[in-house]
This record gives C-alpha cells, structure tokens and sequence, in this order.
C-alpha cells in the first residue's frame, strides 16, 4: 500500500512539473494548450480510476479468499 501511495504522489509530481514546463515553453496559443492540457488530464484521471478499481478488484478478491472456510 505505502510503495502505491508513492507512486501516485510521484506521478502527481510528475504531472505538475509537466504541466508548468508545458505552459512556460507552449508554442500554442493559451487556449489550444488549456484544451490540450484538459485532455491531458482527463486521460490521466481516467488511468488512475482505472487502477484503483483494478487494485480494488484484487483486493477484494483476496479478501474473499482469506474469508473463505478452508477445506
């Protein structure tokens, strides 16, 4: 658990750092980088849903496993 809490809060550093580098080095204009950025942000919201539900699938698989009687 502790080792994916660090992970998350690397690559939410990680996308924060991205995102100033983005806004400072854009050669776009502010809207088309805020659209891109929105999108950007959208997918990686999605990703870490994504995992979380996988991980929660497994947990929760586990948990029934250790709930189970043993034969």
């Amino acid at each position: 658990m502790r080792r994916f809490f660090s992970l998350l809060s690397g690559m939410l550093m990680g996308a924060l750092v991205g995102a100033t580098l983005a806004l400072i080095f854009a050669p776009e204009s502010g809207e088309s980088l805020r659209l891109q950025l929105k999108e950007r942000v959208s997918h990686f919201r999605q990703d870490v849903m994504d995992a979380a539900a996988a991980r929660r699938a497994e947990l929760e698989e586990q948990l029934a496993a250790l709930r189970s009687p043993k034969a």
